[in-house]
């Protein structure tokens, strides 16, 4: 009778834990230095922040951060196998592309990696969104529309969340943007991750 009780108390424990761990969201950031921290402490990046609020609030979301400084949708690509198999991720967020824009590469060539990595991802059950991203006024109004069209198109075509750049108001602020004029100081990373949290919250449901 004790074996019994004994081995159903395990087995009641085990599927708690089954439970517990399959109740659990892991949440990849696959972006360039504007979420790897470029200039910053990882501890500093709003991904971090986003994981230190949501260990109370939503525990039950893990966010990774696989994000590389001068990181292209290309090298995006090419490590995206690597980062499903490593961290076997529920959801994905895309955050590339800018260095491609800053480089002046291809837009169809930009548009072809987007659409692979979020295939790609797809094909194993994982959630995408993709970050919308814009490129400085500077590179010419006929270039900037049409990089900024790319990603809506790529959304609408591949049925994905677009989500909007985050760094379009936070780029109007010099006390948010490092003497480099592109990349967010510590300070705008809370606020970067205020902006960012309903739309990831709801890709991560």
């Amino acid at each position: 009778m004790k074996n019994f009780l004994l081995k159903t108390c395990l087995f009641l424990a085990l599927l708690l834990v089954i439970r517990s761990v399959s109740a659990n969201v892991s949440l990849v950031v696959l972006g360039d230095s504007l979420s790897a921290g470029y200039g910053l402490s990882q501890e500093q990046t709003w991904v971090a922040e986003l994981d230190r609020r949501w260990e109370s609030s939503h525990p039950d979301i893990n966010i990774i951060n696989a994000s590389i400084s001068g990181e292209t949708t290309r090298g995006g690509l090419r490590r995206l196998e690597g980062v499903l198999e490593r961290h076997k991720p529920d959801a994905l967020f895309i955050e590339l592309g800018g260095n491609d824009g800053l480089r002046g590469f291809d837009l169809n060539t930009v548009r072809s990696n987007l659409k692979q990595i979020i295939d790609q991802a797809q094909k194993q059950g994982v959630k995408v969104g993709l970050s919308q991203v814009m490129v400085p006024p500077n590179y010419g109004q006929r270039f900037a529309e049409q990089f900024r069209q790319v990603f809506e198109e790529v959304a609408k075509e591949e049925n994905v969340t677009l989500i909007p750049f985050f760094m379009e108001e936070i780029a109007t602020n010099a006390d948010y943007v490092q003497d480099d004029g592109i990349h967010p100081t510590a300070e705008a990373q809370p606020k970067i991750a205020d902006f960012l949290e309903p739309y990831l919250l709801e890709l991560a449901k």
